[in-house]
């Protein structure tokens, strides 16, 4: 291991992001991420690379597609509201196959909503991040050095099925500093991307990044192209965790904040006696299913715990596919569920206190 240093999530996010050869930040200011901004703004300049602040989110987003469209790599992060603004510019990089990071540190909404920390984007992030039939990848990381090695993750498998990424945080891990370890990255060798608008080098095709297609046919075509990409996708790359999940009569689902929330709650309904487990998605899409579909088989029943007024829990309720009960509890607005909330919840479930 080598030496840790203490980092804000925000900050070690656009670190990562500069250590994965991302040197195209185009972002707007606003509070919980202000800060990977600012980050990116000191830096971006002494690495040749380009930091811009836009005039507003839907400039930023466009200006990823244009960079995008170079064959760089290429990010922009903002918050919840924020986000909304991007959407038509992220289905115009899905409608053009390009690969992108985007970061999204979650408030409390709807609307401007509060500043505090919150999970209500979850439908956003994985159901309908803008308008036609596409979806992204979407990370959620539950502590500020899993950002960090998320980042590169999220940046290899964009550009490998060309399509975007996400982050998904939250106000409280974009905020909060813990000791984390930064990859030694001597020699960056990104794969080349022979689709790309960067110039007629080595005599190549002639390039044309497009989302319009005056056909149906087409349009019908390349879309069911994309959702082969999707499924062999979908079929590689459904990351999670399990914790304490092997004996579990009652399996916690949580993801991001709310996990190591849960997973306190979890160690001390252990303490009582009650077969307690976690279950952690990592990936939001793909959403771990077959996973959660095998627990399904030894466990008795499921607990979905997010900031939210519940979200993820319908993706729960589908990979379980009815085989066991599925309950929720959450708390919206920017309230932080406690652990010995969802303690309390994991009793009831157990049949009464203990």
């Amino acid at each position: 291991m080598g030496e840790k240093i203490l980092m804000k999530g925000n900050e070690a996010l656009a670190e990562a992001a500069i250590l994965a050869g991302c040197r195209h930040f185009f972002g707007y200011p606003i509070t919980p991420q202000t800060e990977l901004a600012a980050y990116m703004a000191k830096r971006m300049p002494k690495l040749g690379g380009t930091f811009l602040q836009a005039e507003s989110e839907v400039a930023a987003i466009n200006m990823v597609l244009g960079a995008a469209s170079a064959g760089v790599r290429t990010m922009t992060s903002s918050s919840s509201p924020g986000v909304s603004l991007k959407s038509e510019g992220v289905s115009y990089l899905a409608g053009s196959d390009l690969p992108c990071l985007i970061i999204n540190v979650q408030r409390g909404g709807p609307g401007l909503g509060g500043i505090q920390p919150s999970q209500a984007d979850y439908w956003q992030a994985t159901k309908a991040l803008g308008h036609g039939d596409f979806q992204i990848f979407v990370f959620a990381p539950s502590t500020v050095q899993e950002m960090v090695d998320l980042v590169n993750q999220a940046f290899d498998l964009a550009d490998e099925y060309r399509m975007p990424a996400m982050i998904l945080a939250d106000g409280m891990l974009g905020q909060m500093m813990e000791p984390v370890e930064i990859p030694e990255v001597s020699e960056l060798k990104l794969k080349d991307k022979p689709w790309a608008t960067n110039g007629h080098k080595n005599s190549r095709e002639h390039n044309i990044i497009n989302s319009l297609y005056m056909q149906p046919e087409d349009l019908e075509q390349t879309i069911r192209d994309r959702f082969a990409r999707y499924d062999d996708a979908k079929a590689k790359h459904q990351v999670f965790e399990s914790y304490l999940t092997e004996d579990a009569d009652i399996v916690v689902v949580a993801y991001g904040a709310s996990s190591r929330i849960s997973r306190s709650a979890v160690e001390q309904a252990r303490e009582l006696g009650i077969k307690a487990g976690l279950f952690r998605p990592i990936t939001l899409w793909p959403f771990p299913n077959d996973e959660l579909y095998k627990l399904a088989g030894s466990a008795k029943k499921f607990l979905a715990v997010e900031m939210s007024m519940g979200q993820m829990v319908d993706d729960v309720r589908l990979a379980v596919n009815g085989r066991k009960p599925v309950e929720f509890f959450g708390r919206t607005g920017g309230v932080i569920p406690t652990p010995a909330e969802v303690l309390e919840q994991i009793k009831k479930l157990a049949g009464g206190d203990r």
